[in-house]
């Protein structure tokens, strides 16, 4: 299945784009966490639907933090991290934000109830690309930690 098939599954399913781009993580590391993908549903809409930044970009910077980030004491923290998050950010300014005229999900909708079915499908699927490119670029395995046991 296409990514982008996959995307449009689990929109069919009532996920959200930050839902969307941490279960396909997941899916690459053959994990399920319901936990954490119940968490992105706060990033939605632009942080709760509040319109504010893209849930797409928040999302995607959490999903490099599930491969990048500290997640216990004995871990150390992977400088790689910042830097990912900040090339996604830049990538997604000067595309999406210049394309959309910000990257704030009202600035991206624009008023428009139609703009999530037009743009959103394919921002995803875009970040979700990058997102695996920044990765494997950074020598990130996409199926996850070694020592990932949970």
């Amino acid at each position: 299945m296409s990514d982008m098939d996959r995307m449009l599954e689990l929109r069919k399913q009532g996920f959200y784009c930050s839902q969307i781009l941490m279960i396909m993580a997941l899916d690459l590391q053959g994990r399920d966490n319901p936990a954490l993908v119940r968490s992105m549903e706060a990033l939605a809409g632009g942080l709760g639907f509040t319109g504010e930044t893209c849930g797409t970009l928040t999302a995607a910077a959490a999903v490099l933090g599930l491969y990048a980030g500290r997640g216990r004491e004995a871990e150390d923290d992977d400088p790689t991290l910042v830097f990912m998050i900040e090339d996604l950010v830049k990538w997604f300014k000067e595309g999406y934000g210049q394309e959309y005229g910000g990257i704030a999900c009202r600035e991206i909708l624009a008023t428009d109830p139609n703009s999530q079915l037009t743009r959103c499908p394919g921002m995803i699927a875009g970040t979700f690309q990058k997102i695996k490119e920044l990765l494997v670029e950074n020598g990130f395995d996409l199926s996850g930690k070694p020592d990932d046991d949970d």
